[in-house]
């Protein structure tokens, strides 16, 4: 098939990438025209694992194209894709004005039956706010179609998920448009869920408040653990071995990040106010996951005492390994509330650090972990890279002024620390 996908970021350059990898021709637009110069030089402007060879393959054999074109777009594809942000505002509402002003450029160059895709994730009944504007700005009439087909990638494992999904959730409103887009996902072995737009929007925000509350969940309980000395790794084992409830998203630690949770939460409780059914326990997933970062930090000044003039080594920054993204990361909070308290930080992160330098000021960046812990009075785990389950604590502690260790991801065995003779801080341990 013939597809265009609006929008080249994290949702948008994969899944074209993927499809285009199954045989379908891709054009990929954004109106960045400095992303797509990067692209078609063959770099990638974020880090994704396995991204970089997709887009190369696809590209070299022809099927993968970028264009900073709505026009070129709208007249090669027969499927458009909408991958375009949906920030939050400051009352949580998402805003959808990148989505208007696609579907307006949409209207306007229409000239043949068009399936358009809403791929974002955007509040329910958008998809309806769509296709009135494509249809009032589509002066010539053209028979056209809005479907909703949520993603569900995970960032770290975006590749790995376009191609393996759990399920394939398809909101149609027409037959054409069911037939078009359950032939387009015929490669793939995974359910196909058939439902209405509505459905199919509710499903995305709904799957994503679910698993931010996991979370929080496991982390009130990890609160709980410390206050009367129980273990939350075997709490959450026992938990996670109930086929009802499952092991995923059961790591206690200091709380999740990432652009999608919290942006999407704050959305989904703005939908149920704006209803008129009541919110306080989306707003308590959200307090919960705020209260985290401040107890690492008051867990931080025990173990030290004071903080002022203190070195600590901060060990990953992104808001969760195999990316690069800094976007609503604990660290930066996290980092921010340490040097308030006088601390100098020396930070190391396999893959964010570019992008660190830009928004963390003051802070000294490492060539790798060990020259991070050189001399410092603590290391923090901010990020569970495998590169720091993986480093020899032996020499770790000899480099270091104190061997003190806050452990914010529970990768380390608290009795392998304390036999090495590290003072070993956790989460619910």
């Amino acid at each position: 098939m013939k597809i265009g996908i609006i929008g080249s970021g994290h949702v948008g350059l994969v899944t074209g990438a993927g499809f285009a990898d199954l045989g379908n021709e891709v054009i990929c637009m954004d109106d960045n025209a400095q992303k797509i110069k990067m692209l078609r030089r063959g770099r990638i402007p974020f880090y994704e694992p396995q991204l970089f060879e997709l887009v190369q393959k696809n590209e070299r054999e022809g099927r993968l194209s970028f264009s900073t074109s709505v026009h070129e777009v709208v007249r090669f594809a027969k499927i458009i894709f909408i991958c375009v942000g949906t920030p939050s505002r400051e009352s949580g509402e998402a805003d959808l004005s990148a989505i208007e002003h696609v579907a307006r450029a949409l209207a306007k160059n229409l000239e043949d039956y068009r399936l358009i895709v809403e791929k974002s994730t955007v509040p329910v009944e958008t998809g309806h706010q769509l296709y009135t504007t494509i249809k009032e700005s589509n002066r010539k009439k053209i028979a056209f179609d809005v479907a909703s087909n949520p993603e569900f990638l995970r960032e770290g494992s975006a590749v790995q998920d376009f191609f393996n999904p759990d399920r394939i959730v398809l909101g149609v409103e027409s037959a054409r448009a069911q037939k078009l887009l359950v032939e387009l996902y015929k490669p793939f072995k995974a359910p196909i869920l058939v439902t209405d737009m509505k459905s199919a929007e509710m499903i995305k925000h709904a799957s994503n408040s679910f698993l931010a509350a996991k979370i929080s969940f496991i982390n009130l309980v990890s609160q709980m653990c410390e206050e009367v000395g129980a273990d939350i790794v075997k709490v959450a084992e026992g938990m996670g071995s109930d086929r009802r409830i499952g092991k995923a998203f059961l790591n206690a630690g200091i709380g999740y990040g990432g652009f999608c949770f919290p942006k999407d939460l704050q959305a989904f409780a703005w939908i149920a106010e704006k209803l008129n059914i009541s919110s306080n326990f989306l707003k308590s997933v959200r307090e919960i996951n705020e209260t985290q970062k401040s107890k690492f930090v008051s867990k931080v000044k025990k173990a030290l005492w004071n903080l002022k003039g203190k070195t600590l080594c901060v060990l990953g920054l992104a808001f969760k390994p195999e990316t690069d993204d800094l976007r609503f990361a604990p660290s930066i909070d996290i980092i921010n509330q340490l040097r308030t308290e006088g601390a100098k930080i020396v930070a190391y992160d396999p893959c964010a650090m570019p992008s660190a330098k830009k928004v963390l000021k003051g802070v000294q960046f490492a060539k790798n972990a060990y020259e991070a812990c050189r001399r410092a009075d603590a290391a923090l785990i901010m990020t569970e890279w495998r590169e720091f389950r993986e480093l020899d604590i032996g020499r770790l502690k000899r480099l270091m002024k104190h061997p003190v260790v806050i452990d914010g991801r529970n990768i380390y065995d608290p009795l392998v620390m304390r036999r090495n003779g590290f003072r070993y801080y956790s989460i619910g341990r």
